[in-house]
């Protein structure tokens, strides 16, 4: 019988791991393509045949996700797997019937055959979109169990934009790792934190032989999620953090509402800032959809690190990239702290954006008023340095989790927005991780 001819829709990350835990020693299926899409130039690349095993001596072909009708037609496909997130429903089912209408049949694999069992204890965090607040969440956990004398390493879900064989396998423990690695922007955003206050951290493509690394050197493993993806290992607590800013998303974006029905624990974050309504309406959904779940309520208070009265002056706000674009936030922590400290005016980018910046805003004309901090290459990182110099303004505020100094010139007066989960009142995360510290 012959083999069914696959294509993979992915976005750099969860279509790998799907492929390397279903597909890759899979004599049933043949991956014809994977497709690439919400991550700029990733496509055009190969799944190198190093990590694609023995069936794929040639590797697998990454193409646009936008030419997917030509190519279910062109390679014969008989299904496609969606195998990325941050996706409504909405989103999710026209993707179903353009597959459909191709002749492919459209499918998505379940947790059954992607989580991988670990030898440790794990503790996953999870979201129901981009920007909710995980970072801090996992930050937060890794504190209370270092305090306790626990080893914990943390791994990240993956973001292989570049070489793939190179980073089947990275950890991150200095700052200099960072920059050994040569990770975008966006990677930075994730591991430098983490880096930052002593922690050591894995990405990278093969997150069984990742997890295999990080047990040698842990007694818990920390399962640091991106976007609003499930976890890629099999959890022991599952603790996703919900947003009552965007409420009602835990129920109409992929795969929010599956993270909500695994949780153990859901984290209502920003409650200082959200309208008290938002937050009930998603703490009602949360009990609908999984009235087992453990419900904390948070905030992420803001410090500024830098001495520049922002008090009646003109501010060019700097803030997490994927947050505003795929996120579809409008404002973060940068545009909050600045408003805070009196800003007479968020100063619009736009008008002096350049190169891929430029590209960025016509393709999200949403984020309005604020720069989102992309960096996924060197010339998306020097049109950012160019634009955040040209930009008319009296300060600039840096939202991101990084030190952007670190990585551009900036040559203007300019704070940095730090933010740590906080916990109001009972249950709490202490409570909750106790029978992980016994």
């Amino acid at each position: 019988m012959s083999r069914k001819k696959v294509i993979i829709l992915g976005a750099a990350g969860r279509d790998f791991h799907n492929f390397n835990c279903v597909y890759r020693n899979n004599e049933d299926y043949e991956v014809v393509a994977f497709t690439a899409t919400q991550i700029p130039d990733i496509d055009g690349r190969k799944y190198p045949a190093e990590l694609a095993g023995e069936l794929y001596p040639n590797g697998i072909p990454i193409e646009d996700e936008g030419n997917l009708v030509d190519l279910i037609a062109k390679l014969d496909a008989d299904i496609c797997v969606m195998a990325y997130s941050d996706r409504s429903y909405e989103q999710v089912m026209s993707l179903a019937s353009i597959v459909n209408a191709a002749g492919a049949d459209f499918t998505m694999l379940g947790e059954r055959d992607t989580q991988i069992k670990s030898t440790k204890p794990v503790i996953s965090v999870g979201a129901v979109r981009t920007g909710c607040g995980k970072s801090q969440t996992s930050r937060r956990i890794c504190k209370i169990l270092r305090d306790a004398g626990k080893k914990v390493v943390a791994i990240r879900h993956p973001m292989p934009y570049g070489d793939l064989v190179a980073q089947r396998v990275q950890r991150f423990a200095d700052i200099e790792d960072l920059a050994k690695h040569k990770c975008t922007i966006e990677e930075m955003e994730e591991y430098e934190p983490h880096v930052a206050v002593g922690g050591v951290i894995y990405a990278g493509v093969d997150y069984e032989a990742i997890l295999r690394e990080a047990e040698k050197e842990a007694d818990i493993i920390l399962w640091d999620g991106g976007n609003n993806d499930t976890p890629f290992y099999k959890s022991d607590l599952h603790i996703v953090v919900a947003d009552p800013h965007r409420p009602g998303h835990e129920k109409t974006f992929f795969p929010s509402e599956t993270n909500v029905r695994l949780a153990d624990v859901v984290v209502i974050n920003k409650v200082v800032e959200a309208e008290f309504e938002n937050i009930e309406q998603v703490r009602d959904n949360i009990r609908d959809i999984n009235p087992d779940a453990v419900i904390i309520d948070a905030a992420s208070p803001l410090t500024l690190e830098g001495d520049v009265d922002l008090n009646g002056k003109k501010v060019l706000v700097v803030e997490d990239g994927p947050t505003l674009t795929h996120g579809h936030m409008t404002y973060g922590a940068g545009v909050v702290a600045a408003l805070r400290m009196g800003a007479e005016e968020l100063v619009d980018p736009r008008p002096w954006a350049v190169g891929r910046l430029a590209e960025t805003f016509e393709l999200y004309p949403e984020i309005g008023t604020l720069l989102p901090a992309m960096g996924y290459g060197d010339e998306q990182v020097a049109d950012l340095e160019k634009t955040i110099n040209s930009v008319e303004c009296d300060a600039v505020v840096i939202g991101t989790p990084i030190d952007l100094n670190r990585i551009v010139k900036i040559d203007k007066p300019n704070v940095r927005v730090k933010y740590e989960l906080q916990e109001i009142g009972e249950p709490n995360l202490d409570q909750l991780l106790a029978r992980f510290i016994g």
